[in-house]
């Protein structure tokens, strides 16, 4: 007795219940069974099925309709994800710290700024060294002239 179409993807359907084995080797990953118009190919580890037709000694296997579509409904999942992830990034791009980086001054502007800078330190220390002088020459006891 042959079996039924309906016979084999039910036996089929309950293997991905089966425990995998650790150790199984990659030729053991898919299953081929007969079916009235080729073969059907299961993948043990996630459960996909494909059709396969023999043509010219090799065999040919596309993916069953549903599997298709739960492929396209992924890609369209993803591609929605791809086009948020890049509206965020662009968003990010233009806050105001990103701004602020891409507007850092050149190295001549830079080494302008820090010559006005030192000018400024070398007269107000100049200015705290006179101060300082006049306190000295204030703290010190006139000489006696008599």
């Amino acid at each position: 007795m042959r079996p039924t179409n309906a016979a084999i993807f039910a036996v089929l359907a309950v293997l991905p219940a089966l425990p995998a084995h650790a150790g199984e080797a990659p030729a053991d990953r898919y299953r081929l069974e007969k079916s009235a118009e080729g073969y059907v190919r299961m993948d043990t580890q996630t459960g996909a099925m494909s059709l396969c037709e023999e043509k010219s000694g090799q065999l040919v296997c596309r993916m069953a309709a549903d599997e298709r579509t739960a492929l396209q409904d992924e890609i369209g999942r993803l591609e929605g994800s791809v086009k948020a992830l890049e509206e965020r990034v662009t968003r990010l791009e233009n806050t105001p710290s990103a701004r602020l980086e891409s507007n850092l001054p050149t190295e001549q502007e830079f080494e302008k700024t820090m010559g006005y800078m030192e000018r400024f330190f070398r007269t107000f220390l100049n200015i705290v060294k006179d101060f300082s002088r006049e306190d000295d020459n204030a703290a010190k006891p006139a000489p006696d002239r008599t």
